[in-house]
């Protein structure tokens, strides 16, 4: 290997090192924080914009509003598309069934009571969008559906808690060309990148000692941005404007992933539908 390749692929090596000790040392909030911060949902604040210096403005010369006025100027006037919808579901519980048994679902043990348990499941159920599903745009509809009874079997009152964020990885062919370099970790993309839904919630009930309480909630949480755009591609991730343009003409697949921890939780049983729209 000649030497220049050589230190660069150390620095690399050296970057993506760092990045996996620091998020390593995070709390789950601080987690949290970092994957919703590099969410598309959000719009791109001036550190991102400053991790890709390729960027370009996205329909700049393209006649009708400014992005000043409206926004997003690629998604304007334009219909809403329907493009699918999965499902995950995630249980917590004492036992668990072997690994594969219920399709598009996964389990955690519950580590004893005042013990924290973590969760990381990847690709618990996906979307495969063909070529052209969308022209500049792809957002969600995420619904949670949660029952969860928190214990406290002690003699002492404690705080239960229960968080998680729902990711989600995004796969097309654009996104495997080597010198492409994903921004957040300093590695080429590999196929893939991974975002955000800013969906991320927290959980903390107070318990009495010996005591339980079961709880059921549901709401929605609808996109900002998207989880993907032609604009976030090229601002956010690095991408040329002819190659965000690419993205949109090719496959793509979206895997559901999630990540969490639980205190205090006797079981849980966490729904999360996901609608997909594009324009």
């Amino acid at each position: 290997m000649h030497k220049p390749y050589r230190y660069l692929a150390l620095g690399t090596l050296a970057l993506a090192l760092v990045s996996l000790l620091a998020a390593a040392a995070q709390s789950p909030q601080q987690r949290i924080a970092a994957q919703e911060a590099r969410s598309a949902d959000l719009l791109p604040n001036d550190r991102q914009r400053a991790l890709s210096v390729r960027a370009t403005p996205a329909a700049a010369d393209k006649a009708g509003p400014t992005l000043e006025e409206v926004g997003d100027v690629d998604s304007f006037g334009r219909q809403v598309r329907w493009l699918g919808l999965a499902q995950m579901d995630i249980t917590l519980a004492d036992t668990c069934p072997p690994p594969g048994t219920t399709p598009n679902s996964a389990c955690a043990v519950l580590d004893p009571p005042g013990a924290v348990t973590s969760f990381d499941f990847d690709d618990v159920a996906r979307i495969t969008l063909p070529a052209k599903s969308a022209d500049s745009l792809l957002c969600y509809w995420l619904s949670p559906f949660l029952t969860i009874t928190y214990d406290n079997p002690t003699a002492a009152p404690v705080i239960a808690r229960l968080n998680f964020s729902p990711t989600l990885t995004i796969e097309n062919p654009v996104l495997d060309d080597p010198a492409l370099i994903d921004p957040m970790t300093g590695l080429p993309f590999g196929g893939s990148l991974l975002t955000g839904m800013t969906s991320s919630e927290w959980f903390e009930v107070p318990l009495a000692a010996g005591m339980q309480l079961s709880e059921r909630k549901r709401d929605s949480a609808v996109c900002i941005a998207g989880f993907v755009s032609r604009r976030s591609l090229v601002q956010n991730y690095g991408l040329t404007d002819a190659q965000a343009k690419e993205f949109f003409k090719k496959k793509t697949t979206i895997r559901m992933n999630i990540t969490g921890s639980a205190q205090y939780v006797q079981n849980a049983l966490l729904i999360f539908g996901l609608r997909v729209v594009g324009d």
